[in-house]
């Protein structure tokens, strides 16, 4: 009996077998990913961006909709200076929060997770005291207390 050794071709080969399985692991996982990602976008939109980004449009679709408000309250003659004062404040309200914005992304991702947290707390003691209040099982007590029965009949 001999032993035969395996030749260094042979492991360059398994080698080379071993990476054209991890590439090929490596693209199927991601196209699957791709995929879902493309599924989920038709089914759901498209996903929100980062919370400086979420802000901005937010600031811009306020800033549309107070742009386009009719005054009827003050009038035909005063309607279009209105109008302009309103879009002047708009603007400056856009250019002192634009540049935050830009300089500060990273905070707004913070505040928007802070803000998630806040809630998941006043959820859980909100629940807790709900749970105490509708439990049923509070103490109606024995005693009768200083009031005094009064018979109306």
């Amino acid at each position: 009996m001999s032993e035969e050794r395996p030749t260094a071709d042979a492991s360059e080969e398994a080698d080379e077998v071993r990476a054209t399985d991890d590439d090929a692991w490596a693209t199927a996982c991601a196209e699957d990913l791709a995929r879902e990602k493309a599924r989920r976008r038709s089914e759901y939109g498209p996903t929100p961006g980062s919370a400086a980004e979420e802000l901005r449009k937010l600031v811009d679709a306020v800033a549309d909709k107070l742009s386009g408000l009719q005054t009827p309250l003050l009038g035909a003659v005063a309607g279009p200076a209105a109008q302009q004062v309103v879009r002047q404040v708009v603007q400056q309200a856009k250019n002192a929060v634009d540049p935050v914005i830009e300089r500060n992304p990273d905070v707004f991702d913070h505040l928007a997770a802070a803000g998630s947290e806040l809630l998941a707390a006043y959820r859980s003691a909100v629940q807790h005291q709900e749970t105490r209040w509708t439990s049923g099982t509070h103490d109606k007590g024995d005693d009768p207390g200083p009031g005094e029965r009064i018979d109306l009949d």
